[in-house]
């Protein structure tokens, strides 16, 4: 196979969600068949495309490609703009006629979208799918990054974004060890809240644990796997520091005082010192282009540091 074609081959399947890999297996292949050079996409060529996660639907703008999308899901917020584009609906559960109403070329989207009896209808349909992983780690932010613009091609955009975002990173990372006298010594607990007659809190293999992590704070629940209920008895064992939740989710219960009501939470530190701290869902949870800049303002505004 030829280098080239081989390092394309590889790009993809390193992005691509291990869980949706099968499901895509035979559009792949194809993608790949039919395009034996691995000629890069012309730039002139407007790809009709629709973003299903709002960290997806981030990039694209970040990259300042937006001109291909024609529509999102519920979930991409940011930036504004995104707002003003149709909507195929929440992205666990898209319907078939309502996406294809669109006339798409291109669906990308994350791991996380659904059904897939739904996404295998679609690929069906001849509409190319690409399902990027979730991968919440900073290096997978990249790989996102990468893997957009090579589909749209604007890999130089990707490159030039990336170097921006390192920079960013760096930064970040210089600041952590130049103020990170106690990072280590804080528990902190996310509580998912966004109903409130499902509230829980996060363990690993979540998002908000891999944010946790890069604040250099404990997970309290890390002993978990996902998303679990939360239990006054178990809220009041762990003896948070920090408490993280979405805007979301503080609205949904009603503001800071709806989130001190919720069970247990009157009994941790946290509660106690008001170190209750929220940011936008996808700003807080998403790992877009924004995360470098997200994690430096709520380091500084857990550790009071100006």
């Amino acid at each position: 196979m030829h280098s080239v074609t081989l390092r394309r081959r590889q790009l993809l399947q390193k992005i691509c969600a291990p869980a949706a890999k099968a499901m895509v297996a035979s559009t792949l292949s194809g993608w790949l068949l039919a395009q034996p050079s691995w000629a890069k996409p012309k730039t002139t060529v407007r790809k009709r495309l629709i973003c299903v996660g709002g960290a997806l639907t981030e990039i694209v703008y970040a990259l300042g490609l937006d001109e291909h999308l024609i529509a999102v899901d519920t979930t991409s917020t940011y930036p504004l703009a995104s707002k003003k584009l149709p909507s195929v609906g929440y992205a666990r559960t898209l319907s078939l006629e309502g996406v294809l109403s669109m006339r798409p070329q291109l669906l990308l989207v994350t791991e996380d979208a659904g059904p897939p009896q739904v996404l295998r209808q679609i690929s069906h349909a001849g509409v190319q799918i690409k399902v990027l992983s979730a991968d919440h780690r900073y290096e997978g932010l990249k790989d996102r990054i990468r893997a957009i613009g090579f589909l749209l091609g604007a890999e130089p955009r990707a490159e030039k974004l990336i170097k921006e975002i390192d920079q960013q990173w760096q930064l970040y990372q210089e600041d952590l060890g130049t103020n990170d006298s106690s990072n280590n010594q804080l528990k902190a607990m996310f509580i998912m809240a966004h109903s409130p007659q499902q509230v829980m809190v996060a363990g690993q293999g979540t998002s908000a644990h891999a944010i946790m992590h890069y604040l250099h704070l404990e997970n309290a629940f890390k002993e978990l796997q996902g998303y679990k209920p939360l239990t006054p008895e178990s809220v009041i064992a762990k003896q948070a520091n920090i408490i993280l939740l979405t805007d979301q989710g503080l609205q949904a219960q009603g503001g800071l005082r709806g989130i001190m009501r919720l069970p247990g939470v009157m009994q941790t530190p946290a509660a106690r010192h008001r170190q209750i701290y929220s940011r936008e869902a996808n700003h807080l949870l998403g790992f877009g282009p924004r995360l470098p800049s997200m994690l430096h303002s709520l380091h500084k505004e857990i550790h009071k540091i100006k």
